[in-house]
């Protein structure tokens, strides 16, 4: 960035009128000065207070003058008024002498703000600026730089009705009686709806609550109650022991009527899981997870885990997955609770990845924590990553390698697009934050750490990020910290790539973490001679957009002459490889371990085609998914005719492994989805055709049981479920009779968990079906059937409101149903947004499945209409808003290339 300052106009980040702001290095030529991290702040244009005076700041981050030590914190919420008061005492350590302390506050009412200095208790001038959600707190005199200060804030607020600040939930029992309890979700920025605190993750502090109560309730928080007071009036004080050092994010606080089971785990921390008592005998798996997973990190990081206990709290009510509050965290009732009579294989595998990753979080994240959101990535895609190292090691019966690069193809298809965004990315607003939790933050930074580790050897990496942990543990990092303690370690792996310099970490990933997108790798092979090419893999028809991409790529790659993964660093644009003898095929990309794509040109593609053909387990099951992808992805940008993907798409005839065959649907299932929003009836049957013939003998041998590997069992009701759907006549046969017995033992004959699935999407096609379903949905107290009977209820009565955005696009998906999604979203936008926040991952769930099957141009200018009516606060600015307009403009490209070929392979079937 430039010396001098350059002054531009912008839109506030809030939408709130035209403001100046200033980008310059230094900060002292500009009107204000500026903190470090952050490149751009507001000027000239006064934000104005509630009360009509100028507020002191004028910008969204807050100032680093002044910093919280500590919060002592007193929380009283009423259950029966669904309201909360309370009192922060934040004690200060000032770092520059400033006459104005600024924190965040939303939606409450604050008072009785006073300061207690060394020298007596004075009150203090508050000013409010709702739009930065900030309050200023005015001294009568300066604070010294140096000395200590305490804030005494007093403030009351509403529990609020959406899933995040503290928040109402509620159960029903199975007497029919409405039980409510009030718990937090303060994850990216809502800390500041509960009480007032610095709310950015830099601000790091101790903690010390005390949670006022009925006797009929419990609470829990962060860490062991020490003990409980008997208040005027029949209440209950408890009060808590202090926090480690932590951000405000990862506070917690739950008053409910839970009960709870418990154990230690080997290094002695106690574990409990708690849930509403209906419920608690569906524990006892989560319990034996998170002592085995806790213990497993203890040994991994080489760091005891800080706390005395780690709660694990099944919430009725619950937006994302889980949350990795340190000591208390938190989880969809579907995310902990299992049954082993009625639970299947994947909700076994969902409960345990989820375990796995809060667990994770606890040294990624709440020990370590990013400094901004913008490096979101480096908890998330962390923790996301070790649930595939720690299950690997703890829990090997569930394969859990057999789903790890449906975590890269799913990180590939939002990162495939123009408005994708790279890993680590300047973020300001709570909107723009929210947005970073997404697939790149998530799976792309999972995948880039997969590939980082196969580089460095397993066992230089595991030094590496030990290292990390150890020296910024209670502090907050940025990438090149990361970096740092990586390439210490990198001259134990050197060798394995290339003799010559020292190994560059941070000059290798910030190719990976600093630009949007990944790598298509061209590969041409010529006698011995291997010339290789990078660029961009984008869909779009704008070539502008592609260029000036350069990333340095580990490629590994193997041949039909010799099974040894060898390697090769990749750094420029084109190089060439010779490789010792002539071969037959060459495999890039061994395992997918790398974060690219890979293009055969010349005779590549047949050379593949051929040994998958006739010797299909010469590769790899990941190899030959990875193929799968490739192939078809490449068809999307021109690189390859769709008859050869679909002749590659030949083999899977004969194949049997859960990645390759899931890639196999889930690239050709999207074909014939376009065709059913288009009435193309004839061609669309075709091509459901084609894949029931395709995975016709893979289906026949499945047996209508619960038995086989976790992988096995999952693919067999994915299976199933797909020949039910599609009318295969042995599923439909089987499936109803099955349902048919299940209907007349009223619901109590036990059905194999696993084909449940298929059986109920048969039951329910009649009328009486689905009225028998629909009775036992709303009866049944088991999470795992809940989630498999979910209704087109929208009420929130009879099915919780956070279940609403996975029945919506599931009716989106039905043909006779995608009309009646898109209408819903448009109707309920403004509800939506509200319940469920802007820029969060569930709106952009929702826009996404409910749209990017569309592949006219009728039905893009009716998706634009709506969203370009949108202001700034109901929406416009969305990135998955830009990423639908993409996903459907390519979809229509598709349909325009590919249509007439498929029509010409219909007259030639």
């Amino acid at each position: 960035m430039r010396d001098d300052c350059q002054t531009v106009k912008t839109m506030a980040p809030s939408g709130g009128g035209i403001y100046h702001y200033s980008a310059c290095q230094h900060g002292t030529s500009c009107s204000q000065w500026m903190f470090p991290s952050v490149s751009y702040f507001y000027t000239l244009s006064v934000p104005i207070a509630t009360n009509g005076q100028p507020f002191p700041w004028d910008r969204m981050r807050l100032p680093k003058t002044v910093f919280p030590l500590h919060y002592d914190l007193t929380i009283h919420p009423n259950l029966t008024t669904l309201d909360f008061s309370g009192v922060a005492r934040i004690q200060l350590d000032v770092r520059e002498d400033t006459n104005t302390i600024v924190l965040h506050a939303k939606q409450m009412q604050v008072s009785n703000v006073l300061l207690l200095a060394p020298e007596g208790v004075r009150p203090l001038q508050v000013l409010e600026y709702p739009q930065f959600h900030q309050l200023a707190l005015r001294p009568d005199s300066v604070l010294t730089k140096g000395r200590r200060y305490e804030v005494h804030l007093e403030f009351a607020a509403n529990l609020s009705d959406s899933f995040h600040g503290f928040y109402k939930s509620s159960y029903r029992t199975k007497s029919g009686e409405v039980r409510v309890l009030a718990s937090t979700q303060f994850e990216a920025t809502f800390a500041r709806a509960a009480f007032p605190c610095f709310d950015e993750p830099a601000f790091k502090a101790n903690f010390t609550i005390r949670i006022i109560r009925e006797p009929r309730h419990i609470s829990i928080s962060n860490m062991p109650k020490l003990k409980t007071v008997e208040l005027p009036g029949g209440l209950l004080e408890d009060h808590f022991d202090t926090t480690v050092k932590m951000s405000t994010y990862l506070l917690a606080y739950i008053v409910s009527d839970f009960v709870s089971v418990s154990r230690t785990t080997q290094h002695g921390v106690n574990i409990s899981i708690y849930a509403v008592p209906e419920k608690i005998d569906q524990t006892a798996y989560a319990l034996d997870a998170a002592v085995k997973l806790l213990d497993f990190y203890d040994d991994y990081f080489d760091i005891p885990y800080p706390l005395p206990k780690q709660d694990l709290a099944a919430i009725p009510d619950f937006q994302s997955g889980a949350m990795e509050n340190w000591g208390l965290t938190t989880y969809r009732e579907t995310g902990l609770l299992f049954d082993p009579d009625k639970s299947s294989a994947s909700d076994k595998l969902g409960i345990t990845k989820v375990i796995a990753h809060e667990l994770a979080h606890q040294w990624f994240g709440n020990l370590v924590t990013m400094e901004w959101w913008n490096d979101l990535w480096l908890n998330e895609g962390f923790a996301k990553f070790m649930e595939f190292i720690s299950l690997d090691i703890t829990y090997p019966e569930l394969h859990v390698d057999d789903f790890f690069l449906g975590k890269c193809f799913e990180a590939m298809e939002v990162d495939s697009l123009s408005s994708s965004h790279p890993v680590s990315t300047h973020v300001e607003n709570p909107t723009q934050i929210q947005e970073m939790f997404d697939d790149v933050s998530y799976d792309k930074g999972a995948c880039i750490l997969n590939m980082l580790r196969d580089f460095l050897t397993p066992e230089a990496f595991e030094i590496g990020i030990i290292r990390y942990l150890k020296r910024y543990s209670y502090q907050n990092t940025v990438n090149s910290h990361l970096w740092e303690s990586l390439t210490d370690v990198s001259g134990l792996c050197v060798s394995k790539w290339y003799s010559g310099d020292e190994l560059d970490v941070r000059a290798i990933m910030d190719t990976w973490t600093l630009q949007e997108g990944f790598p298509l790798v061209t590969v041409e092979v010529r006698g011995r001679e291997v010339r290789l090419s990078q660029e961009r893999y984008l869909k779009t028809d704008d070539p502008s957009l592609i260029e000036g991409f350069l990333w340095q790529i580990p490629l590994t790659y193997m041949t039909s002459a010799s099974s040894t993964i060898h390697r090769f660093l990749l750094k420029t644009k084109t190089d060439v490889l010779y490789l010792p003898e002539e071969v037959d095929w060459v495999k890039f990309n061994v395992d997918m371990s790398g974060y690219y794509m890979v293009h055969y040109a010349g005779e590549g593609w047949n050379s593949i085609i051929k040994v998958l053909q006739h010797n299909h387990t010469a590769l790899t099951s990941n190899d030959r998914a990875s193929l799968i992808q490739n192939v078809f992805q490449l068809v999307s940008v021109g690189k390859v005719r769709l008859d050869t993907a679909l002749e590659l798409s030949l083999y899977l005839s004969k194949e049997t492994e859960i990645m390759a065959v899931t890639q196999g649907f889930g690239e050709l299932v999207p074909l014939y989805k376009l065709m059913e929003k288009r009435d193309m009836a004839a061609l669309e049957n075709q091509m459901k055709g084609y894949i029931v013939e395709l995975f016709r003998g893979l289906i026949d041998r499945q047996e209508w049981t619960d038995s086989g590997s976790v992988s096995e069992r999952v693919l067999r009701s994915y299976l199933l479920l797909f020949g039910c759907v599609r009318n295969y006549p042995p599923c439909v046969a089987k499936a109803t009779q099955l349902f048919n017995q299940w209907k007349d033992s009223d619901g109590t004959m036990s059905l194999p968990v696993d084909i449940t699935m298929a059986v109920f999407v048969i039951g329910a096609r009649t009328p009486e079906g689905w009225d028998f379903l629909f009775e036992k949905y709303r009866h049944s107290f088991q999470m795992s059937v809940k989630s498999r009977l979910k209704s087109q209820s929208l009420s929130g009565e009879i099915m919780k409101t956070q279940d609403l955005p996975d029945v919506v696009v599931a009716v989106s998906r039905n043909p006779h149903g995608y009309k009646l999604a898109w209408d819903f979203l448009r109707a309920n936008w403004h509800t939506m947004i509200k319940k469920f926040d802007l820029g969060s991952h569930t709106i952009s769930y929702l826009v996404n499945g409910v749209t990017n099957q569309y592949s006219t141009r009728e039905m893009l200018d009716e998706v634009k209409s709506f969203f370009g009516s949108l202001t700034e606060e109901t929406g416009s600015e969305l990135r998955c808003i830009r990423q639908t307009y993409e996903t459907i403009e390519d979809n229509i490209r598709w349909m325009d290339t590919n249509l007439p070929l498929l029509q010409h392979l219909r007259i030639n079937t």
